[in-house]
């Protein structure tokens, strides 16, 4: 009696008149408008201005991009430069194949880039954008279903992945590691958000906790893969690289506590008015503003100046100084009484 499996979709492409839409690069997009959505909530709830982080995964996202690409077609080079093989296939990122190593290491690059331009240390950016990175692993592993790729060995279990047959593919019922992976990423980010509330996570403990948790995960699923991969002493490269991974992660958390406990008061500095910015009585500060007032000022008093004028003469004769003044009248005859009356 056949159990109702998880079956494969029988296309990864749909079209929307001459625009085709991808599951895989779907599933990628959409994964990462996510991050970037959590992020921002996180980055925000730590002190920092809200839409930096999209602002600096303008630099981050077409960088990890490039890198996932670069460590998968490096590590599984004899797909695309073997004889018989097209290497112009390399470039479509589409088809899938991006490597999560490459893409951390070469998005972080592109994030430290980001965060030098705005002022902004590298490792509360990290924190906060750690759990969004692990949902947007889970919604990109999607992306594999799709494309019927990088499932495991053959199962009879009730949530077995049916794969049709194909290229490089024999037709059958396998472990779903997209899913598993898929679910691992979500706990994954559910722990990173726990643990950085409790223990108020910072100096990228919370990003290297996440890193951490994904390599533990990582290394039991790819054990059960059984696409083409290279292998190092009976083990699959990626499972090496989650091993060594793992440990820098952990000893960077164990390091990074004693040495910078606690979490960033300030992660992100606050703009502040320029030298040219107006000040509220309409000038700029020691600029244009006051010289007016001055000369304003100035005005005011020389319309004020009585008519009547008093000249004092100031004379020096052996040590004394005299003052004469002279007044000078009009009109003694009463003038000041017309004036009045006028």
């Amino acid at each position: 009696m056949d159990l109702a499996y998880i079956p494969s979709p029988s296309t990864g492409v749909i079209h929307l008149g001459p625009i085709p839409l991808r599951g895989y690069a779907f599933c990628i997009i959409l994964g990462v408008f996510v991050a970037v959505w959590l992020g921002n909530k996180r980055w925000i709830a730590r002190g920092g201005t809200a839409g930096t982080v999209a602002d600096i995964a303008v630099w981050a996202v077409p960088f990890g991009l490039v890198g996932g690409r670069l460590y998968h077609v490096i590590t599984d080079y004899q797909l695309y430069f073997s004889e018989g093989e097209n290497w112009v296939d390399a470039f479509k990122i589409w088809e899938g194949g991006l490597g999560i190593w490459g893409a951390i290491a070469l998005g972080a690059v592109g994030a430290w880039i980001g965060c030098r331009r705005r002022g902004i240390p590298l490792p509360a950016y990290a924190d906060a954008i750690a759990p969004g990175i692990a949902l947007a692993q889970a919604i990109g592993r999607w992306g594999n279903w799709f494309n019927q790729e990088l499932y495991g060995k053959p199962t009879d279990l009730p949530w077995g992945l049916e794969i049709s047959a194909g290229a490089n593919r024999v037709a059958g019922v396998y472990h779903p590691t997209f899913l598993y992976e898929s679910l691992w990423c979500i706990g994954v980010a559910l722990l990173v958000i726990w643990a950085d509330r409790r223990f108020t996570l910072g100096h990228g403990r919370a990003f290297a906790l996440y890193v951490a948790a994904y390599c533990a995960g990582r290394g039991w699923i790819e054990y059960m893969r059984v696409d083409e991969a290279h292998h190092i002493l009976g083990l699959r490269l990626n499972v090496w690289t989650a091993i060594v991974v793992f440990l820098l992660a952990v000893t960077y958390i164990v390091i990074s506590a004693k040495t910078r406990p606690g979490r960033e008061e300030i992660v992100e500095p606050k703009k502040t008015a320029g030298s040219g910015e107006k000040s509220p009585e309409g000038g700029t500060d020691g600029e244009p503003g006051d010289t007016d007032e001055a000369g304003a000022a100035g005005a005011t008093a020389e319309d004020a100046t009585p008519a009547d004028e008093v000249p004092v003469t100031l004379t020096k004769d052996e040590g004394t100084v005299e003052a004469k003044a002279t007044v000078e009248e009009k009109d003694k005859d009463g003038a000041g009484n017309g004036a009045g009356g006028r």
